[in-house]
């Protein structure tokens, strides 16, 4: 589906109050991410953070890896008041994670649950690569075809997921030496499909659909839920990436 980058931003900045209390998964992945990267590196002179958003993967990543200057980059304006908070130096940018231009080539660009954001996985990686030193890390973390499994089958809504062999090509492709790549799943279990709503919407996953969600079209959900599935379950399919710029 068409990825509308102006819903995105405004589905967001109506989650970020709720995002940390509710973006268990994410916070998951943000810790098994800076584990693994710590596990190559633990001190880099520029990080550069795409889709900064509460700070919920920042708070993890200054936790472990030493830095002499923070970059911290969300499409929602108001993350710099969360990154200021953790980081009262940080140097913000603002907009879209690939139109921006940092004042110096980083040692590390980071993201956490951001990445299936890009349209087109494969360019988005080359333009980020002109921000990289040589030797440089990228570090980040998406989702693979089968996430939100549930969802899609109810709705048929879902984004263009590349799977785990997919990401490890274009990664290679582009000169990048794979350190660690890793794809796997968590469920999360509600009481009700209406309280899995509430989860989608305090974590901006409902940026998926642009159109409004009527009370007729919550209840149509809720019902083809239940017959569907008994257990009422969200299952979550992360990939996390540690690579190193060769070239």
């Amino acid at each position: 589906m068409p990825i509308d980058y102006k819903h995105i931003k405004k589905q967001f900045e109506k989650s970020l109050n709720d995002y940390d209390k509710n973006a268990i998964v994410q916070d998951l992945m943000a810790s098994k991410m800076v584990l693994e990267l710590s596990k190559h590196k633990k001190e880099f002179d520029n990080i550069l953070e795409l889709g900064s958003g509460t700070g919920l993967a920042t708070k993890r990543i200054i936790r472990e890896i030493k830095y002499k200057n923070y970059y911290a980059n969300d499409i929602v304006e108001k993350s710099k008041l969360y990154l200021q908070k953790i980081i009262p130096e940080v140097n913000f940018l603002h907009g879209n994670a690939l139109k921006i231009k940092p004042s110096r080539k980083m040692d590390l660009i980071i993201s956490n649950a951001m990445f299936q954001w890009f349209e087109n996985l494969d360019k988005a990686i080359d333009i980020l690569k002109f921000s990289l030193e040589k030797d440089g890390f990228l570090a980040f973390s998406t989702f693979a075809p089968d996430n939100f499994a549930e969802l899609k089958d109810i709705t048929g809504l879902s984004l263009q997921y590349k799977s785990q062999e997919e990401i490890k090509e274009i990664i290679e492709k582009l000169g990048f030496e794979i350190l660690y790549c890793e794809n796997f799943y968590e469920e999360l279990n509600f009481k009700t499909p209406l309280e899995l709503l509430a989860h989608m919407k305090k974590t901006g996953v409902n940026s998926l659909s642009e159109k409004t969600w009527t009370v007729k079209k919550v209840k149509d959900f809720c019902d083809r839920y239940s017959k569907k599935y008994p257990k009422t379950k969200l299952t979550y399919s992360p990939i996390i990436v540690i690579a190193k710029n060769r070239f």
